[in-house]
């Protein structure tokens, strides 16, 4: 059965991207369209996106609209373009006035404003479009307001009569909170008993809080994450919500695009190789150490890193950990990534004191992350939380060991190696110490020491699939069961 699905999200990869919201948002819509969906993604035009490389088109219809915001109003129009690798259109809502900023996230004042007047435009599109979607799929916290104007202000619409809401929490740390005093942009008027008064007796209001109240369904990316998040330690603050909403809540292990992450067809690669041909891969690794500077021989094991660097990554962990090891152990250390100035600093101060065998760079370079993923031996990956996490599925597919944490969409897609059986897939600890990882890195460099358990290991987690064939299957089982 063909279902219409409306799907918002703040970012869509490769037009736009801070993390793992963009690469799914992207990855769903062209699962769906693929599998005969009529799915429309809507996603804000920021003046970052590339548009001689994704150039926008005019929707008939939906210029110069006038999308009003509790007292605010402001004049948008809708572009299209065509998602890379798929015939899907991505609808990009065009607003100079709010989405024209260095940034696609800021700390100014409106922020709060920017998100609700792009879930407010996607409703009237659908309005001016006359599409009735049986699917409103909400991410994060930027449209999560949607589930409950749909329920407090167009019940009238019989439109949307039939449409159920879904949100998808990708990163519960994130929850758009803002000051009370702004309630008069909601425009709930008489409805503002709907939201959540503890919260505005408090002075504030969140918006993920009411996607969570409000949508009929609530998904994370992960099966272990769901059952965090209703912890006290992971709630973040949002854990009696959830729990509140009992079996609603399920979690759905993000999938990987494997036209763009699979050394057998990867078009940043020179050479492409799977578990047969795992030479090819030992090249890629000299060609790198060539390229980035590092002079370590080939046979010395490469780990890599490519983070946010933030304390959710685990970070702090590398503090202590990794000169440790490096002091005593042959390894190689190659990190791409920015983000709090104090973990940039002890990047740039570890390169300095292990001149030729680490290297940082800076920054964000979706090649390098690539050669990464493809060249490198071990990946590092020792989350605080990790609701799904991407690049340790990446890592497992190039046949690049992951060493993570047990925790959220690492438990589930890291197996830890037992010698016994020779099952699994990578190094898994259980605690958020830097003990803890560095009893990782040593036993991976253990393994490493034996060829025969290391291609072992290499093969067990380069045929682990977790394509969106499967994992985009679980999520419209889900929407058929919302509109049964």
């Amino acid at each position: 059965m063909s279902l219409t699905v409306c799907l918002l999200a703040s970012e869509a990869a490769p037009l736009s991207k801070t993390g793992g919201l963009a690469d799914v948002s992207s990855a769903l819509t062209k699962y769906l369209h693929a599998a005969g969906h009529d799915v429309r993604l809507f996603t804000p035009l920021y003046s970052s996106i590339n548009r001689s490389k994704f150039p926008p088109q005019p929707v008939e219809g939906l210029q110069n609209m006038d999308v009003g915001v509790g007292l605010h109003s402001y004049v948008m129009s809708v572009m299209s373009t065509q998602m890379p690798g798929s015939t899907a259109r991505i609808y990009l809502i065009d607003c100079p006035a709010l989405y024209s900023r260095p940034t696609l996230y800021t700390a100014d004042v409106d922020e709060h404003l920017r998100f609700l007047a792009f879930t407010r435009a996607v409703f009237i599109c659908c309005q001016k479009m006359q599409w009735s979607p049986q699917i409103l799929h909400c991410n994060d916290w930027h449209a999560a307001f949607a589930p409950l104007f749909l329920k407090a202000q167009y019940d009238w619409d019989r439109l949307f009569a039939n449409t159920r809401s879904v949100l998808t929490i990708h990163n519960i740390g994130y929850q758009g909170t803002f000051n009370s005093s702004f309630i008069e942009d909601l425009a709930l008027g008489p409805k503002n008993y709907l939201l959540h008064q503890d919260d505005l007796h408090a002075g504030r209001i969140n918006p993920l809080r009411h996607g969570i109240l409000y949508a009929d369904a609530i998904t994370t990316v992960s099966p272990t994450h769901a059952h965090e998040i209703c912890t006290d330690q992971y709630g973040m603050g949002l854990q009696d919500s959830l729990r509140a909403r009992g079996g609603a809540l399920v979690g759905i292990l993000n999938g990987v695009d494997y036209t763009e992450w699979d050394p057998r067809n990867d078009h940043y690669l020179p050479k492409h190789f799977d578990p047969d041909t795992l030479g090819v891969k030992a090249e890629l690794k000299q060609q790198l150490l060539q390229r980035v500077g590092l002079q370590i021989a080939p046979k010395v094991p490469l780990a890599g890193v490519v983070s946010r660097l933030a304390s959710q990554k685990g970070i702090d962990l590398m503090f202590e950990s990794l000169p440790a090891v490096l002091e005593w152990r042959e390894l190689g250390l190659l990190v791409l990534g920015s983000g709090d100035p104090p973990y940039e600093k002890f990047f740039a101060e570890l390169q300095q004191s292990f001149p030729g065998r680490v290297v940082f760079r800076r920054g964000y370079d979706d090649e390098l992350a690539h050669w990464i993923e493809a060249a490198c031996d071990m990946f590092l990956m020792p989350s605080l939380y990790e609701p799904c996490g991407l690049n340790q599925m990446y890592s497992l597919r190039y046949g690049t060991v992951p060493i993570v944490r047990k925790t959220g969409g690492l438990a589930d897609s890291v197996q830890h190696y037992d010698p016994a059986t020779g099952q699994g897939t990578g190094v898994v600890f259980n605690d958020y110490n830097a003990e803890a990882l560095e009893w990782g890195i040593n036993t991976a460099l253990d393994w490493y020491a034996e060829p025969e358990r290391w291609r072992r290991i290499v093969r067990n987690g380069m045929e682990r699939d977790f394509s969106w064939q499967r994992q985009g299957g679980l999520y419209v089982d889900l929407y058929q069961r919302l509109i049964a």
